[in-house]
């Protein structure tokens, strides 16, 4: 006689292993979406001591939206030319601040690095040189599992 499982063996099985699954999967797609979350507030913070170190070390005077990406990845010099590399001698000493402006995390415009002037523009991060501030480019409907929307972050 062939010992093996018996069919009721092998369902009892097969519904334990399901209901395993529907207690795991939606526990990992929530921390998925926090992970993202935190990834946005860690990036945001990155972003804004750069551009506090930044208008710092520059005479009060925050980067410029069409020079942003450049001003916090590259040396620059007091009056905020951004140059390849570091010279001492002719007073680029200033910088790098960031490695690479980190992409967007969440919403519509996931993966976008570009900083833009206004919310709905075409890219990442708006960035006001005014007041040198910086917040995701995420529509009033993008919120994070507390409701809270991206973009207030």
């Amino acid at each position: 006689m062939l010992r093996g499982f018996s069919l009721v063996e092998l369902v009892i099985v097969i519904v334990i292993i399901g209901v395993l699954a529907a207690i795991a999967v939606p526990r990992l797609s929530r921390g998925a979406t926090t992970a993202s979350e935190n990834a946005l507030s860690a990036n945001l913070a990155a972003m804004r001591s750069a551009i506090e170190l930044f208008y710092a070390e520059h005479g009060q005077t925050y980067p410029s939206l069409l020079k942003f990406e450049d001003a916090l990845t590259k040396y620059s010099n007091l009056a905020g030319t951004t140059f390849g590399d570091r010279d001492t001698a002719t007073g680029v000493i200033y910088g790098p601040y960031l490695r690479a402006i980190p992409p967007l995390p969440v919403g519509a415009n996931k993966g976008k690095t570009a900083a833009v002037a206004a919310l709905g523009d075409d890219g990442a991060w708006v960035y006001d040189v005014t007041k040198g501030t910086v917040k995701a480019n995420c529509a009033v409907g993008e919120v994070d599992s507390n409701n809270k929307k991206y973009s207030d972050y």
